[in-house]
């Protein structure tokens, strides 16, 4: 049995259309492919796990002997956004789609939060993060209004000049409109949005943006694992994508490097769990930005980061390696998540190489993978893959 299980999410990281793209709006999206053949993108250790013998995919170059067993996973929730991929990774399928609102938040809602939060609301319509702080930044900046938008997703998103509202206020806000946003309002994630500047011309989302999820409405596996005494440790937004529930041990990072460092001194340290890593730059920066140069570099660095970790990697450790919806930078019709296969591949010691597990249905097989592989007691939708590729 394995004493320490490293599964890393690459945000968005999809690798073809799923069968039901069209009735999403996504048909033919392929965020893997429009990276591959971009002159800054680097997959040769990815190559090694198995990325390009994967069901379905044609770019790239299979390898004959990879290192890792890998499948293709089909998502069986209904649903396209973080906050449900997540949850069926962890074993939470959702049957319903979380609540969107294409026009808009119903006005009774907006008096509601007004009432609760002291502060009137501008915008109120799906909106481009970086397009919404240029077209009502100054407006903002004049009446003390915050601007409330939201997108394709279940995201209620809250931005703020942080000269007119400092962050701990903001994330105060964030956390009245979560109480607010329950039942049929309930979505996925309230989203702080802070940004700096002085006019149009200059506004600039920071780092200091912060999610405030759902609490999932059943157990999931980080929930097993701390019931057996399992070390969970959440790096990224884990904590905020489960808020809180299951997390033991929260590191907050700013991006990709960050979080890869972070991994890398997990890796030096003694514990026995799963350490539960998201990836956020691949799907915020350049997903939704529809910039298929910088998350073909963002694949390179996590692909020239791979050797290092396998080096620290001990006796007895599983690295996983797999997304959680696409956001195709190459897809212009939307800029929003693409709903698409994803890869899943698993390496260690005690794992065999090159088994092809060909396409499962429901990413939920990582989460029975990941409890039976530590030996945690756990019955999720999807059905694992441990017992089929350990040696």
């Amino acid at each position: 049995m394995a004493k320490r299980v490293f599964l890393i999410v690459l945000d968005s990281f999809g690798v073809g259309a799923e069968p039901d793209a069209a009735q999403f709006g996504d048909a033919g999206t392929n965020t893997l492919a429009a990276i591959a053949a971009h002159p800054d993108f680097k997959g040769e250790h990815l190559a090694e796990l198995g990325l390009f013998n994967l069901d379905g995919v044609t770019c790239g170059t299979p390898v004959e002997h990879p290192a890792g067993s890998f499948a293709r996973l089909r998502e069986a929730s209904a649903g396209k956004d973080t906050t449900i991929g997540h949850w069926e990774i962890a074993g939470l399928l959702s049957a319903e789609p979380l609540p969107t609102f294409p026009d808009g938040f119903p006005q009774e809602l907006l008096d509601a939060f007004t009432a609760k939060t002291g502060y009137k609301v501008l915008c109120n319509k799906p909106y481009s993060g970086t397009e919404v702080i240029r077209d009502y930044g100054e407006e903002h900046a004049k009446t003390g209004a915050l601007i409330v938008y939201t997108s394709a997703d279940s995201v209620f998103q809250i931005a703020a000049n942080e000269a007119i509202v400092p962050v701990e206020k903001l994330y105060q806000i964030c956390e009245q409109a979560r109480e607010l946003l329950v039942g049929k309002y309930g979505v996925g994630r309230v989203i702080a949005r802070p940004f700096v500047g002085d006019c149009a011309a200059n506004f600039t989302r920071t780092a200091r943006r912060h999610d405030y999820s759902l609490v999932p409405p059943n157990d999931t596996m980080l929930d097993a694992l701390q019931a057996a005494g399992k070390a969970t440790i959440g790096v990224g937004k884990i904590h905020d994508i489960f808020a809180g529930k299951g997390v033991g041990e929260t590191i907050r990072t700013s991006g990709n490097t960050e979080g890869l460092q972070v991994t890398l001194e997990l890796a030096d340290r003694d514990f026995e769990g799963l350490a539960f890593v998201n990836l956020v730059d691949f799907d915020m920066l350049y997903g939704h930005r529809r910039d298929v140069a910088g998350y073909a570099a963002a694949a390179a660095e996590f692909n020239d980061w791979l050797p290092r970790f396998r080096a620290k990697m001990r006796p007895g450790d599983i690295l996983m390696v797999t997304a959680d919806h696409g956001c195709d930078p190459s897809y212009t019709k939307t800029t929003d998540h693409t709903r698409e296969y994803v890869p899943f591949l698993i390496c260690g010691d005690e794992i065999q190489g090159g088994i092809n597990l060909h396409t499962r249905y429901s990413f939920a097989t990582i989460a029975d993978t990941v409890c039976r592989s530590l030996n945690v007691p756990y019955c999720p939708a999807g059905c694992g893959v441990y017992d089929e590729i350990s040696k």
